[in-house]
């Protein structure tokens, strides 16, 4: 049986078909776009005591590599034929799960290290703006885009495809081990998490951009602690953590009330309506 098939019309799904295990193989290509073109030409930043000293080692280090893989992840989207599916998502939830995307853009914009930020050059401030947005509009394309896809269209329920999609959006993070070391394994673990709050994000605003916009907010937030010749913790880089184990404690209390209620479960609770 091929992995990949040129079309998916023949069972009822528009454009052509990717399974799940020719999906891995596109992660390894989209990673090697980005740690490859990082290593070629990227700027040696381990004597630093910051992960983006200037505004070179961020174009280099980072826009760069992470531009061209949202060229990859786009021209993946556009030969598949997916752009319908991918841009919007029709899998409703509850209305209290708002709660996910409104809670983390506050605490991003409340993390913020302003502080750091006021000492910084115009050009690296922008670059960090860019960078977020570069981040979440790339990840969130290849991730909660092609992947919820590529597994909904396997036939999982909703809750594998959560999950699934998650954990490999967590795993593709270990790739960061090339220039952070061991610290990486936990940093998947941690953005296993993230990523089920941006496929909650997918589905509440029923469009991927509020995912996007969500994920490089949250991003930005993150990075603002770690630009610069000299950054120095704040405050700001507690209210990300403290956010992750809310959420979670409340979607594990939650889980089951995140799909909306069945028509006819309501009428049979209000037979008035």
């Amino acid at each position: 049986m091929a992995m990949m098939a040129t079309s998916g019309e023949q069972d009822g799904q528009r454009g052509r078909r990717l399974t799940w295990p020719w999906f891995i193989v596109v992660v390894l290509v989209y990673l090697a776009v980005i740690q490859g073109l990082g290593l070629l030409i990227g700027v040696d930043t381990h004597d630093s005591k910051s992960e983006f000293p200037t505004t070179e080692s961020m174009i280099r280090n980072a826009l760069v590599p992470i531009g061209a893989s949202i060229v990859f992840a786009a021209a993946l989207t556009t030969w598949l034929g997916w752009w319908p599916d991918v841009v919007r998502c029709r899998v409703p939830v509850r209305r209290w799960v708002w709660f996910v995307p409104v809670s983390m853009l506050v605490v991003s914009v409340a993390g913020l290290d302003y502080g750091n930020l006021a000492d910084q050059r115009v050009t690296l401030v922008l670059c960090l703006l860019a960078l977020g947005v570069f981040v979440g509009v790339g990840e969130e394309l290849m991730f909660r885009g092609i992947g919820v896809n590529v597994f909904r269209r396997a036939g999982l329920s909703e809750g594998r495809v959560a999950l699934y999609s998650s954990l490999v959006f967590g795993a593709a993070h270990v790739s960061n081990a090339i220039g952070q070391g061991t610290q990486a394994v936990l940093q998947a673990v941690i953005v296993s998490t993230s990523g089920y709050f941006f496929y909650l994000c997918l589905r509440v605003g029923g469009t991927i951009l509020l995912p996007m916009l969500v994920h490089g907010l949250w991003d930005t937030g993150l990075i603002s602690n770690l630009v610069g010749s000299d950054p120095a913790p704040s405050i700001g880089m507690i209210l990300p953590i403290v956010l992750q184990v809310v959420l979670v404690i409340v979607l594990i209390v939650r889980r089951r009330a995140i799909a909306p209620v069945p028509t006819t479960a309501r009428r049979r609770r209000d037979p008035v309506s």
